[in-house]
């Protein structure tokens, strides 16, 4: 069967080399070995995220970091901002973790606004709140700089970003945002395959997590920590992904980071160009556009053009491209295209080739 190259929100395209690495053979995960594995890219891992801080490796989905985060971080009551599908999934993450929970929601398609988080945690309330700084869904990115400023006015707020879909793709410093978790999975703008999350911590939230009995086993952040320093995790990691890491960091500082920050910038711009050129307008709130893909309005919102999105899907992927049709309660009045990854405008002009031939036909 002849392989369909992935332009969805993830998984992404993962590329030879990565999976070269991938299937390096294998070594003990407690042995020398993995070791001074994890120390190789323990201070790559720290530049990448600006951080000097540990930076840990979990094998599970970014989910998984995210129902930790909760587990070790709220003691009494979160504050969920919510602005598409899967920052409101955070919600209910919270309340089936057993904690007291509040929604700020805001329309599909706009971003979560400091004003509106601020409010809220001027209650005093809240001793952790949730941000998703690219939500996937909607293809917004909230300004997670101007969010994280409040972390100064509110310094017992635990700060809980996931940056899955645009962390490696735009500048993340962490230390300087001041937040106190920031995690993202390995299928999305890292381009390995999916399984693995990758995520930081503040010593405040380390401290925190010290002090929650019921922050479990598998995602306790207090035994990251102190696997990390012994450049070790907690359980039996998922070597290959490991191996992959290493490989694929080995790239994003060859290529240097301002280089793939712009390379990102160009090829999201020329999605947004096809999208005009066609007669579509986007789907995010102008200016809180992700970078990393495009969720392209069909009809979700007023104006711009309207196609039959299921039939685009068909007669894009005859040629070779999948791309995504939306997603919850916008899925085909919306569709969505990635760029993220080891994309390049060379690689992504074929697919707004067969973009521009698909709708010749619609």
């Amino acid at each position: 069967m002849a392989h369909v190259k992935l332009h969805i929100p993830g998984p992404v395209e993962v590329s030879e080399k990565t999976f070269r690495a991938f299937c390096s053979p294998m070594i003990g995960h407690r042995g020398q070995g993995f070791k001074d594995l994890y120390a190789k890219i323990q201070p790559q891992l720290q530049r990448l995220l600006d951080t000097r801080q540990l930076v840990f490796i979990s094998t599970s989905s970014a989910w998984g970091v995210m129902e930790g985060a909760i587990r070790n971080l709220v003691a009494k009551k979160v504050l969920n901002c919510m602005c598409g599908a899967f920052s409101d999934k955070w919600y209910d993450v919270s309340k089936r973790c057993g904690k007291e929970a509040e929604p700020l929601q805001v329309p599909w398609g706009s971003p979560i606004r400091a004003e509106a988080v601020d409010r809220k945690l001027a209650t005093g309330q809240y001793d952790a709140l949730t941000v998703i700084h690219n939500e996937t869904s909607t293809g917004v990115m909230s300004p997670i700089e101007e969010i994280a400023s409040l972390k100064a006015k509110y310094p017992e707020v635990m700060f809980i970003v996931d940056s899955v879909s645009a962390m490696s793709a735009v500048p993340l410093h962490f230390d300087a945002l001041g937040i106190d978790v920031l995690l993202a999975g390995t299928q999305k703008a890292f381009a390995l395959p999916p399984g693995t999350a990758i995520f930081v911590c503040s010593p405040a939230a380390l401290a925190k997590a010290a002090t929650a009995r019921d922050r479990g086993y598998y995602f306790d952040f207090v035994e990251f920590q102190k696997n990390a320093e012994q450049n070790m995790t907690p359980s039996t990691p998922s070597i290959g992904h490991v191996f992959a890491l290493s490989s694929k960091l080995d790239d994003i500082f060859a290529e240097g980071l301002e280089a793939r920050y712009a390379r990102h910038r160009k090829t999201n711009q020329m999605v947004r160009d096809w999208a005009a050129r066609h007669g579509f307008n986007l789907f995010p709130d102008p200016g809180f556009e992700s970078l990393t893909l495009t969720c392209v309005n069909n009809g979700a919102k007023p104006g711009g053009r309207t196609v039959d999105v299921p039939k685009l899907q068909k007669l894009v992927k005859d040629q070779g491209f999948l791309i995504d049709g939306g997603y919850g309660k916008i899925k085909g009045t919306t569709f969505r295209i990635s760029n993220m990854g080891d994309e390049t405008e060379e690689s992504m002009q074929p697919l707004l080739a067969a973009l521009d031939a698909a709708m010749k036909q619609l």
